[in-house]
This record gives structure tokens, sequence and C-alpha cells, in this order.
């Protein structure tokens, strides 16, 4: 698929590098498992394990000639830790010049290239200036060190803002998207209904990403393995719905249980992303069947259902 309006052909299902670890070998495993499935994106940010997991990857530049034409490499910035630059900062969101301009060398840096193919804000600065964030995009784009642009963890409004500044298009938003995390979509259900307009609070996100042109990349798409099996401290009983619904048509389908929460996301109109976050290869490959797996509206609707806990309005 297109990454927004660019001409970047993208795997529909993006391997997410936040849990890469220090162990080469299994790194360079979960890498080749990807590419095996014919996954050409990966999702990186400065913050991933302190920069760990973005040195890690360019091992693979040694174990396989070439490559870094052939895939795609995207990373974030914009989140700072406690106690940078001294012990009385906190944890805060940094979109001013500097700080951009600094994290993208080090992300090349640390990932051993020239250039990413995609830079995301990783979550919205309050102090956002954006004629500081232009500034920085202008003078990455124009030394080739960046292709495109996009935001992350950003509503409609807060991309209004930045592109009153920004000439680049932004093309790209990530957020947190699955069954039981789609408020996306479940804003817009429940607007006008009930009463309970005042809950809304995507802004027309996920319309204004289709209208825009801007692809939705979803993060967490496996909730965290809640619908797939993995074992939950009490969990809510429209999870274990859910959860029961997703074994249910992985049975009927004969395909695994990822596969069918991966479909949900990618039957969307508003074609997703999914940036899967796992390091197993066989869940990769579990995750992968869901390319070429199509859910009916029936389907679509009754796992959205279920994950919402409760009939649609």
């Amino acid at each position: 698929m297109k990454l927004g309006n660019t001409p970047l052909e993208v795997s529909r299902i993006a391997l997410g590098c936040m849990r890469l670890s220090d162990d080469r070998d299994r790194a360079i495993a979960t890498i080749r498992a990807a590419l095996d499935q014919g996954i050409n994106f990966f999702d990186h940010a400065d913050i991933y394990g302190q920069g760990k997991p973005e040195e890690i990857f360019s091992e693979i530049w040694k174990e396989v000639p070439r490559l870094r034409d052939k895939i795609l490499l995207q990373s974030k910035c914009g989140m700072r830790f406690p106690g940078d630059p001294d012990a009385r900062a906190p944890k805060r969101y940094d979109f001013s010049y500097e700080h951009i301009v600094r994290s993208v060398e080090g992300s090349l840096r640390r990932l051993q290239t020239d250039y990413l193919d995609v830079l995301l804000l990783h979550r919205p600065d309050a102090l956002v200036e954006p004629e500081e964030v232009a500034r920085a995009f202008d003078e990455l784009h124009g030394a080739g060190k960046v292709r495109f642009f996009g935001v992350s963890n950003h509503t409609a409004a807060q991309i209004q803002l930045l592109q009153t500044c920004v000439e680049q298009p932004l093309v790209a938003n990530q957020l947190e998207f699955n069954i039981i995390h789609a408020q996306l979509i479940n804003d817009g259900v429940i607007f006008n209904a009930d009463g309970r307009a005042m809950a809304s609070r995507s802004e027309g996100t996920i319309e204004f990403c289709r209208m825009q042109s801007i692809t939705v990349q979803a993060w967490s798409p496996l909730a965290r393995g809640a619908l797939s099996g993995r074992p939950t401290d009490n969990p809510e009983a429209r999870i274990e719905q859910t959860a029961a619904l997703v074994a249910q048509l992985a049975e009927e389908k004969g395909v695994s249980k990822e596969a069918i929460v991966i479909a949900w996301l990618l039957r969307h109109p508003a074609r997703i992303q999914p940036i899967v976050g796992t390091t197993n290869p066989a869940r990769i490959a579990a995750t992968c069947q869901a390319d070429g797996l199509e859910l009916t509206r029936e389907e679509w609707c009754n796992l959205f259902v279920a994950g919402r806990g409760g009939e649609l309005p």
C-alpha cells in the first residue's frame, strides 16, 4: 500500500522495534522473520530502550547486503526523559528545533544510515511552536536526512495547527488502536446518542486523516495479547467475550487468533497500517496471516460491539 500520498510502497503490516533486545542473534532472527513475511517497514523511536533497539537493528546491514535500499525506516522524536539535561528536568515533550534536529542526528548515528524514510513527532508538545517544527523539517528534508514526516498520538486539531507552518505533507498519524481500544471509531458512534456527546474526544481524527490522505498507523494493534491468549489478571467481561469471539472466528477460518485481530483493523476503509511489536518469529508469521483475510461487515461489527462492551445506540 502507499503511505499517505507518498510514492513509498509499504507493507500493510509493519514491525515495531521497541522490544528489540541487546541479544544480537534474537534481534536478527526477529528482523529476518519480518522480512520473510514480506514486511519492509520498520518503526523505531529515539526513546525506545534509550536508543538500544536502533543500535541493535543496525546489525542487520552486516547480515543482508544492500538491504537498506529495499526497506523503509521510520523513527519518532519529541519525548524526553526525566533528568535530561539536569536532575530537576521532568519527563516532557519537546518539539523545539534543537531537540528535533538533535534527535534525528542520534537516530541516524545509531541506525547507521544516512536518512530516515519517515520521521514522526511522538506525542503532542503543549508548548509547540509550529514555526520551529517547520524550520527543523525544512533543514532535515533539505539535507536529505528525512524524506517524509508525520505525527503520532495527535488529534485532527493538533495536526491542523502544525499544518499552518509545515510545508511538507504530514503522511502518517500513529495512534493506539485495536478492537478493545477503538475510541477513534466509537466516538463517532456515540455522538448525539443518549446524551453522551461530551464523551467524544477524538475530534473526528480518523475522518480527518482519511480526508487528508494521512495513513493511520495502529500501535498496540494486538492489544498486548489480551485477545490472542496471553493471560491477564482480572480481565474485564468485555475483553473475555471479545477474546472468545476472536477464538471462534479463528477456528472457523483456520487462521491464528492474531490474524483475526489484525484483520479487523485491515478491514476498515481508512487503510490502517498495524505496527506489530512482537519479537517472536512464530507470532510475526501468525499476525501476517491477516493479509488476504477479509472479514465480512457482520463479523467486523460483532467484534466491534464485543470490544466496546455493549450494543450500538
